[in-house]
């Protein structure tokens, strides 16, 4: 029985993964000169789109749903104790394997209460949106940033609190630096990078 929890749960992580990889990988890395391509604020929002939709697919139905019936829980070390990777991992898990894919694009989230430092925003852009989504959470936070010679698109979406495990996780968790997340609660945002070259 224990076999086959565990193909079905390798199944649907291996499918929820391979389409958010497929949906990237198929954007176009350049658009030729003088054509009129898809703005990147719409890019954004579609690379969101698969992600939320993704994620939230990933943290109701498999992992809410596999611990509410008692299959098996979500653990941070789910590789060593044959558990569900947490919502937050299978976001960065699938955030690496996206960057793989060569499409240019790039996504992670980030929070001014991370757990690890990988988290934390990287500039002071990224800070100050985060600062902005707390009081909005309505509307992404968008602008150009440079990176070396190489511009980017970045669009930052709140990261809202949709799971218990996500609230027990974050609250019980030794190191976080925040322990009174609430159901909804922006607990930080998903930066979403895209090239405009």
């Amino acid at each position: 029985m224990h076999r086959a929890h565990d193909s079905l749960y390798a199944a649907a992580v291996t499918v929820l993964i391979a389409g958010l990889w497929w949906g990237l990988s198929a954007l176009p890395a350049k658009e030729p000169p003088g054509s009129s391509g898809i703005p990147p604020e719409k890019v954004a929002a579609y690379v969101y789109a698969v992600i939320k939709a993704d994620r939230t697919l990933y943290t109701t139905e498999i992992v809410n749903r596999l611990q509410e019936k008692g299959v098996t829980t979500a653990s941070e070390h789910w590789e060593q104790e044959s558990t569900l990777m947490l919502p937050a991992q299978f976001l960065h898990l699938s955030g690496k394997l996206a960057a793989e894919g060569g499409s240019g694009v790039r996504y992670r989230l980030i929070s001014l209460w991370p757990i690890y430092h990988r988290n934390a925003p990287a500039t002071e852009v990224e800070r100050n949106a985060l600062e902005s989504l707390r009081k909005n959470p309505d509307l992404p936070v968008t602008g150009i940033v440079i990176s070396g010679r190489k511009q980017f698109f970045q669009a930052i979406y709140p990261d809202l609190a949709i799971s218990p495990a996500c609230i027990n996780c974050h609250n019980s968790h030794q190191l976080s630096p925040k322990r009174d997340f609430k159901l909804n609660d922006v607990m930080g945002g998903i930066a979403i990078t895209i090239p405009l070259e």
